[in-house]
């Protein structure tokens, strides 16, 4: 494992999903909301009483972010997709993702049709227009994405699949930000059609990645793999 970054986080006891992007959470005893930033149905870890930990924040309707759940080997599932991009980042900063060497982010929120993907990534002898997912659903030692249906994800696959039938080289990277997993495959049960998307993908050339990290419980996320095992 080797560290990316350190935040500065509070444990909690998970209460229960408002909405989509809204959780209530005890904080020693208080109760406050937690933004959710994940959009997907997370029912693995919706579970009242569940341990998990917080960041605080400033401004909106809510005075914290639900960043995290512990998981039974002692470290943090992160479900926060705005800490997952974070440590992304950081760990092409320090030169941690294989895949990536020598590359850095060349541009964020690319508009592309009528999406936006994630970033064009500036490498040696190329660049590469890229989508970043976020897999939290877990089957034995596999991260696994989507864990409900996705328009948007479909809609960003064939948007990278069109990118590389013009010339272009594209990806979709997948952010296992689960401890202990060593593969990814995309959840059929989820959204058959992105796992049928994701195999004309790869047929047309289009790179598909995974990594993962994880969180301790004193705030150091760590990158597991870097180069998970894809099965699509």
């Amino acid at each position: 494992m080797k560290s990316i970054l350190k935040l500065e986080i509070l444990e909690c006891t998970f209460l229960k999903r408002l909405n989509r992007f809204v959780g209530l959470v005890d904080i020693n005893g208080d109760i406050k909301k937690a933004l959710i930033t994940n959009t997907g149905r997370l029912e693995e870890f919706m579970i009242e009483g569940r341990r998990a930990f917080c960041i605080p924040k400033s401004g909106g309707k809510t005075e914290f972010v639900l960043l995290g759940f512990l998981e039974k080997n002692g470290r943090i599932a992160i479900i926060d997709t705005r800490t997952q991009t974070k440590a992304f980042e950081k760990a092409i900063e320090l030169g941690l993702i294989s895949w990536l060497e020598g590359c850095s982010i060349k541009k964020k929120e690319v508009k592309i049709g009528n999406s936006r993907l994630d970033y064009i990534f500036k490498c040696p002898d190329t660049e590469i227009y890229a989508e970043m997912k976020s897999a939290v659903l877990r089957e034995d030692n596999y991260a696994m994405y989507p864990d409900c249906p996705s328009a948007r994800g479909r809609k960003h696959i064939k948007e990278l699949i069109k990118l590389k039938e013009e010339g272009n080289k594209s990806m979709i990277f997948f952010i296992g930000a689960l401890p202990g997993v060593e593969k990814f495959k995309p959840y059929e049960e989820g959204d058959a059609e992105i796992a049928r998307l994701l195999r004309e993908a790869r047929e047309k050339g289009v790179e598909i990645r995974a990594l993962s990290i994880s969180m301790l419980q004193n705030g150091e996320i760590v990158l597991e793999n870097d180069d998970l095992e894809v099965e699509v």
